[in-house]
């Protein structure tokens, strides 16, 4: 009853059904089921509904009308899943929180409840999506320093919770959502405020990005001022790089991305490191102080030389 009532319509095809409803073969239908990040579904089962009919001739179609090239098919579905999927998690715990034992033991209410909510949330959904792709539409219009189409100089940051393994042992799971609901709280207003972009978060750390050293300067510092603020806050490790980065369906890739990563390894907690691009940009700035910390360590980078950023003055 509430998968009926979310997915919009009862289980009724089977995967070679809905393969020849939308035209296309059925290796084809399960490799994107699968990039999608579904299980296997057997030949026999009928899983499938109305909208997953639709959803396939959608894509086929804008594979097509070469909007989306053949072979970048998969890369997009995946993409779109992983996005997804972790909004999905998020919307079941509402769900949970909200009609507590009722969720699990009175499925006409979670059903009728879901029906309500479904819309207004479709709906949210839509205008933040039509927010932060206009707001990347510009961004991308205005670029003058990228080099192609994917590749450009930008910075990667990488925060880190210090201590995180003993929290998720020490604290109930009530505390360790609290502590990331704050952390990513915060994290997502010094990102924003400083012109930066939240590229994802992971458990206990953020990865972001910002067009100048400037902007990635402030938020790093800033981060760890507001963290010392809020005393139920571990404080944070952060790694900064400077280069060339290539950006692939809401990810980034490269070697500044994990020279930025391994920073934030051997950083000390509620400090700043940055990388020698990252120096070289802030170099000569009254707002920041830059005390070299020599040759660092790291796997897979010898020799990589590190500065611990400080403010000016």
């Amino acid at each position: 009853m509430v998968e009926e009532t979310i997915l919009g319509g009862p289980p009724r095809y089977t995967k070679a059904q809905v393969a020849e409803a939308a035209g296309v073969e059925v290796a084809r239908t399960e490799r994107l089921w699968q990039a999608m990040g579904f299980a296997h579904v057997g030949d026999d089962e009928a899983v499938f509904t109305d909208a997953d009919v639709a959803a396939l001739r959608a894509l086929v179609q804008l594979v097509s009308a070469e909007v989306i090239p053949p072979e970048l098919e998969t890369a997009v579905a995946r993409s779109l899943a992983q996005t997804m999927s972790r909004l999905a998690e998020w919307q079941v715990g509402i769900f949970r929180s909200i009609l507590g034992e009722q969720f699990a033991k009175d499925l006409v209410t979670t059903a009728q409840f879901a029906d309500a909510i479904l819309p207004v949330m479709e709906r949210m959904q839509g205008y933040v999506w039509r927010r932060h792709l206009a707001a990347t539409a510009s961004r991308e219009l205005t670029e003058r320093e990228e080099t192609s189409a994917d590749e450009r100089v930008q910075v990667i940051g990488f925060a880190d919770i210090v201590g995180y393994t003993r929290l998720i042992r020490d604290f109930t799971e009530l505390q360790l959502a609290r502590l990331i609901d704050g952390f990513e709280e915060l994290a997502t207003g010094v990102v924003a405020e400083n012109h930066g972009r939240i590229v994802k978060t992971v458990g206990d750390e953020v990865l972001f990005v910002t067009d100048t050293a400037a902007d990635a300067a402030e938020i790093a510092l800033t981060l760890n001022e507001e963290i010392a603020r809020a005393e139920e806050l571990p404080p944070l490790r952060i790694g900064l790089a400077r280069g060339s980065v290539l950006a692939r369906f809401g990810d980034v890739y490269g070697s500044t991305v994990n020279i930025a990563s391994r920073l934030t390894s051997v950083a000390r907690p509620a400090s700043v490191l940055v990388d020698r691009e990252m120096a070289a940009a802030l170099r000569g700035s009254p707002d920041y102080r830059l005390i070299s910390v020599g040759p660092t360590k790291v796997q897979g980078f010898r020799g990589l030389r590190a500065w611990a950023l400080r403010r000016g003055g």
